[in-house]
């Protein structure tokens, strides 16, 4: 049988054994492609290997080295996708493309423009109004960016990306909330219930109005629309553009607290009296109201979501986030940190 020819695509992802960074190498790796991924400690290859991701060992930093490291594999990337944050943002951003602009500039040599698409976050935009209040509109790309003061930095830093036509195409990727496996900050939804089912009363107190939109998406489906857009014939389209990811459908925060309480058995899960305060954590969450349009990337790839929504498919997300507990997984470590925080009172 005669074997093809053709080259395989080979994609770079920093951030590689982050929460969005793993899935999107999963994704690409799953789209035939040859993937490498960035990751700042030698003990995390493994994972990567089990996933079939060729680990690259170094960090987004002036004296990186990883981009020689890179070259003994490919001298050529057709995309580079960017997952890495770090506070001071900008500061961090601002070497990372720096290190980008390297990456791209061996593989121009080599005859390849590479694409990169860069991540934010839909908060970039700010909030919209609560489920049935008045002129409820979504965002879209063209909604301006209103940032909560600990975002500004990230929100503005992340549109240099458009600064390097010498060198390279780019997209910015602003994905809603995402969940499923370890799941990030809806890992806390889990830990409140739990901890709610295991004293009595047994009721769950939330210190936000029921009718906040939560309007997220499945952790494989967000790394699906980088793929999408990798992948897509026309790259003039995708260049110079933003592009939201969301669910298709928004849930309620009333939605959410009825499928807890029927999951963990809860007396009740009812809103906080007048003057409950809410750690950082607990509000991104549960108490940011967003509904995120994501039609554009939808009308020029054909990228949907196809997982179940968080309310609908919570028992089995349960499942894998205490799953991943009971191996020690980094993320749910952290998140479990966070909920003490909660208890405590604390701000973070």
């Amino acid at each position: 049988m005669a074997q093809s020819t053709f080259p395989k695509r080979s994609v770079f992802v920093t951030g590689a054994n982050g929460y969005i960074g793993s899935a999107v190498c999963r994704a690409f790796v799953r789209a035939g492609w040859r993937v490498y991924g960035l990751i700042r400690r030698p003990e995390a290859a493994g994972t990567l290997y089990s996933e079939e991701t060729t680990p690259i060992i170094g960090s987004i930093s002036t004296n990186a080295t990883f981009p020689e490291a890179l070259a003994k594999y490919t001298k050529t990337l057709d995309v580079i996708v960017s997952c890495t944050e770090q506070v001071p943002f900008g500061a961090h951003y601002d070497v990372a493309i720096s290190l980008i602009r390297k990456l791209a500039a061996t593989s121009n040599a080599n005859g390849i423009r590479p694409l990169v698409l860069a991540s934010s976050g839909c908060k970039d935009y700010g909030t919209t109004g609560i489920h049935g209040s008045p002129s409820l509109a979504p965002h879209t790309e063209a909604s301006p960016l209103q940032p909560m003061d600990i975002l500004k930095e990230r929100a503005f830093a992340c549109l240099k990306i458009f600064e390097h036509e010498d060198l390279f195409d780019a997209a910015l990727l602003r994905p809603t909330p995402v969940y499923g496996y370890d799941s990030s900050y809806y890992g806390l939804v889990f830990e409140l219930a739990a901890a709610a089912a295991q004293s009595e009363p047994r009721v769950l107190e939330i210190p936000f109005d029921f009718a906040t939109i939560i309007h997220g998406c499945h952790i494989d489906d967000c790394a699906e629309a980088y793929v999408a857009l990798a992948a897509h014939a026309d790259r003039d389209a995708v260049a110079g553009q933003c592009f939201n990811i969301s669910a298709g459908q928004y849930e309620t925060l009333a939605m959410i607290a009825d499928a807890l309480k029927a999951e963990y058995g809860l007396r009740d899960v009812v809103r906080a009296p007048t003057g409950v305060e809410a750690d950082l954590s607990m509000y991104i969450a549960l108490g940011h109201s967003q509904w995120v349009d994501s039609s554009k990337i939808r009308r020029l790839t054909g990228w949907t979501d196809k997982r179940l929504p968080f309310w609908e498919g919570l028992p089995v997300y349960r499942m894998a986030y205490e799953e991943a507990a009971r191996r020690g997984h980094e993320g749910v470590l952290r998140v479990k940190e966070r909920f003490r925080n909660v208890l405590n009172g604390t701000k973070k």
